[in-house]
C-alpha cells in the first residue's frame, strides 16, 4: 500500500487528539450492542476502541469488568487480581471504572504503587509468581489498546495461566458483558473509586521491584557488566519508561533514556506509514527518532506503550523481527546446551506463528531442534511455556517470550524488555550485535525475503474464504516450485489459523482476513531472491483474485 503523505513527518498541534473531548466522549457515550461497532468484542486480544466512536466508554469498561467478576467467580478464582494500564489518555478512566467494579465484587486488587503504569509482562510475571506458592489463584488485567493510535483504549484479561485468554473464555466475557449492556448495566456492582480505595481491597504492589529483582533469573548479567556496551531505550512514551532506570542502577549498565515524556497524545511520535500516530517498535517510520541516534549506542532498543513488544536497533538500523527472532533462536539454542540455560529441556521445542519466517525452522533444523508451528495469537505458547516444552514463543510482528534460567516460565505473556536485554546480552557474549549475527545466518542458510501486503475484501471474497480448505485449492506449483504443502491448520498443534498457507522447498504464502477490518493480509517469503519473489507474489495474488471471481 502506498505511503501516507505525512508518514515519518512529526505531528502538528492540529493533528493531536483532543484529550478533554476524548475522557469526556468516555463517560456521556451510550453505546448500543445493536449498532455494529459499539458490542463489546473481546477477541484474542481484549476489547479495543475509541469512545469518539462509541466503541471504547464507560458503559463498556463496566460490562467487561464485571463479565470477569462472574466467570473469574464461577471459575473459582478466589486470589488477587494484578491491575495494570499504560499510558493511553483512555486508559487511567477505565481504570478507575474497573477498580470501582472490582472491589464492589469484594475482589482484592493489585495496583502499582503510587498508581503509576505496569507493563503488560509485569503482570504476567506477577501473576506466575503469586500462583507458584499459593492455593488461591491470581489473575490479571491490563488496560492497554497496545500500539495503537492515541485515541484508542484496550481492556484485555489474563487467566491464572498468566497469558492471554483463550478463545473459549473470551467468548464467555463477550457474550456475558454484551448481556450486561443490553440490560441497560443494571447487573453491575459498583462503588465510589474513593469507597473502593478505602475498602482495603485496593493494594500497592512495587512491579518495578518484583520485576526488575527476578531479570537476573532470567537475563545473564554476568556478561554484560563487564562488556561496556553503550545502549539506549526509547520506551516510546509508554509503561516500560519506570523500569529502564532500575534495571540499569540493578546491573550495573549504561543504558541512556532517549526520551522520558509521557504524553496522552503521543506528539513525540512520527507518524507511522498510513498517517497515524501508532507506537510501533517494528516500524522504521514509528521509530525515526531513535535511529536518527543509532550512532551514539552500539545497541538501542524500544518497547510499545504496554511493553509486549520490542524493536532492537543496531548501526546498520532497525532489525526486521523476524531477523531478530531467528537470531534469538539460534542464540537460545547454543545457550541451553552448555551455558547459562543448561537447566532448560534439551527436547523443548521452539514456538512460531503460522506467518513467521522459515529461517527459524531452518536454524532449529540445523541445530537439530524441533519447531512448533501454531496460529496467530500468544495465547498458543501458554501451555508449552508454563510446563517447559516451549522454551521460546514469538511472532513476526516483535512478540515474544522465553523461560527462566531455571526451565519454568517467566512470562506467558509476550515481554518486550526482555527480549531488548537479551539483545545486549547475546552482543556482549558473541562480540557482535544482532544483525552481524543475523548476516552470518544468511551466509549459512540463505537469505529470504520476506513481505506483508493489506489489501482491501471484497464481499466476494470474504464469501470465497468461507468455503477454503486444503483441498480445494488445486495449486501444484509456485513460481515454477513444486507446493508441498497447503494449510489451513498449523501443523504444530492441528488447530485452524483462520486461513490459507502455500508452502513450497523455496518459500510460502498466506493469507488470512482481517478479525477486525473489512482487509486480508497475504504473507509471503522467498528463499530465492528478488525476481522470484516478485513472480511468486503475481501468482499468490492471481490465485486470490481467482478466488473472488469463484
Amino acid at each position: 500500500m502506498a505511503l501516507h503523505p505525512l508518514a515519518g513527518t512529526m505531528p502538528r498541534p492540529e493533528h493531536l487528539v483532543n484529550i478533554p473531548a476524548l475522557i469526556a466522549s468516555y463517560y456521556t457515550s451510550e453505546p448500543s450492542p445493536d449498532v455494529p461497532g459499539q458490542a463489546v468484542s473481546f477477541g484474542t486480544s481484549g476489547h479495543r476502541g475509541s469512545s469518539l466512536n462509541d466503541s471504547f466508554t464507560e458503559a463498556h469498561i463496566l460490562a467487561v469488568t464485571q463479565a470477569v467478576c462472574d466467570i473469574r467467580k464461577s471459575e473459582g478464582v478466589t486470589g488477587p487480581l494484578f491491575l495494570g494500564k499504560d499510558p493511553h489518555a483512555l486508559s487511567e478512566p477505565a481504570w478507575r471504572t474497573a477498580l470501582e467494579v472490582l472491589a464492589a465484587n469484594g475482589v482484592t486488587v493489585m495496583v502499582q504503587t503510587g498508581h503509576g503504569y505496569t507493563p503488560t509482562p509485569a503482570i504476567s510475571h506477577a501473576i506466575l509468581c503469586w500462583n507458584r506458592t499459593s492455593a488461591a489463584q491470581a489473575d490479571g488485567i491490563v488496560i492497554t489498546p497496545s500500539h495503537n493510535p492515541p485515541q484508542d483504549g484496550g481492556f484485555k484479561y489474563n487467566p491464572p495461566h498468566g497469558g492471554p485468554a483463550d478463545t473459549s473464555l473470551t467468548a464467555r466475557i463477550q457474550e456475558r458483558a454484551n448481556a450486561i449492556l443490553k440490560n441497560g448495566g443494571s447487573e453491575v456492582r459498583r462503588i465510589s473509586l474513593a469507597r473502593a480505595l478505602r475498602s482495603g481491597l485496593v493494594q500497592e504492589h512495587d512491579y518495578v521491584s518484583a520485576y526488575v529483582e527476578d531479570l537476573e533469573h532470567v537475563i545473564d548479567f554476568s556478561v554484560l557488566k563487564g562488556a561496556g556496551l553503550r545502549l539506549g531505550v526509547d520506551p516510546l512514551g509508554g509503561a516500560s519508561l519506570a523500569y529502564w532506570e532500575p534495571i540499569a542502577e540493578r546491573y550495573g549498565l549504561s543504558i541512556e533514556n532517549t526520551n522520558n515524556q509521557y504524553d496522552p497524545t503521543f506528539r513525540f511520535m512520527p507518524f507511522d506509514h498510513d498517517g497515524k500516530i501508532r507506537m510501533d517498535c517494528s516500524s522504521p517510520l514509528a521509530m525515526g527518532g531513535l535511529l536518527k541516534l543509532k550512532e551514539r549506542f552500539d545497541l538501542a532498543f524500544a518497547c510499545d506503550p504496554d511493553s509486549d513488544r520490542h524493536g532492537i536497533v543496531t548501526p546498520e538500523g532497525l532489525m526486521n523481527p523476524n531477523h531478530y527472532l531467528s537470531v534469538v533462536t539460534e542464540y537460545l539454542i547454543h545457550d541451553s546446551r552448555e551455558g547459562f540455560r543448561r537447566a532448560w529441556r534439551p527436547d523443548a521445542v521452539l514456538g512460531k506463528t503460522v506467518v513467521t519466517s522459515s529461517m527459524l525452522d531452518r536454524v532449529a533444523a540445523s541445530l537439530g531442534r524441533t519447531v512448533m508451528e501454531v496460529p496467530v495469537g500468544f495465547k498458543w505458547f501458554v501451555p508449552g511455556l508454563r510446563d517447559g516444552s516451549c522454551c521460546f514463543g514469538c511472532e513476526e510482528s516483535a512478540g515474544a517470550s522465553f523461560l527462566r534460567v531455571d526451565g519454568q516460565p517467566w512470562s506467558t505473556d509476550k515481554d518486550g524488555l526482555i527480549l531488548c536485554l537479551l539483545a545486549a546480552e547475546m552482543t556482549a557474549r558473541t562480540g557482535k550485535n544482532p544483525s552481524e549475527l543475523y548476516h552470518g545466518l544468511e551466509n549459512r542458510l540463505g537469505s529470504p525475503v520476506y513481505r506483508r501486503i493489506d489489501s482491501p475484501m471484497t464481499p466476494e471474497m470474504k464469501e470465497a474464504f468461507k468455503g477454503l480448505s486444503a483441498e480445494t485449492v488445486t495449486m501444484k506449483e509456485l513460481a515454477g516450485s513444486p507446493v508441498k504443502a497447503v494449510l489451513t491448520k498449523a501443523p504444530g498443534n492441528g488447530a485452524p489459523f483462520g486461513g490459507l498457507k502455500v508452502v513450497t522447498e523455496d518459500g510460502w504464502f498466506a493469507v488470512r482476513p482481517s478479525g477486525t477490518e473489512p482487509i486480508y493480509k497475504l504473507y509471503m517469503e522467498d528463499f530465492l531472491g528478488g525476481d522470484h519473489f516478485s513472480r511468486m507474489q503475481e501468482e499468490a495474488q492471481a490465485f486470490l483474485e481467482g478466488l473472488a471471481r469463484g
